[in-house]
């Protein structure tokens, strides 16, 4: 077994590991209101991170190109409410239009 494999079974038992911590958390603890505000927003700061830093980050670099202007768009049609299906068409659009132009 490779040291990569060996990793990989490591976070699996990790993931796992918080999974069941998860299910073994007493109810008392997670009715209180704190909990849900903590976690809503842990969750959606995560999201946030994982959206940004995969639309401006090429390897080490910072990068402006399509992607940004695909991010923007959706941004747009979710502000406006659009259905997810038209806000990933509208993504897709500005990108090809964007890589159109040069970006």
């Amino acid at each position: 077994m490779t040291d990569l494999w060996a990793w990989v079974l490591i976070a699996c038992a990790i993931a796992y590991a918080t999974k069941l911590a998860g299910y073994l958390v007493p109810d008392a603890v997670l009715d209180r209101p704190w909990v849900a505000t903590v976690s809503t927003g842990m969750t959606v700061g995560l999201l946030t991170s994982l959206v940004v830093v995969n639309t401006v980050v090429t390897g080490p670099a910072l990068v402006v190109d399509a992607r940004l202007a695909a991010l923007g768009a959706a941004a747009f049609a979710l502000w406006l409410r659009a259905p997810y299906l038209v806000v990933v068409i509208v993504g897709a659009v500005a990108a090809a239009l964007a890589r159109l132009a040069g970006f």
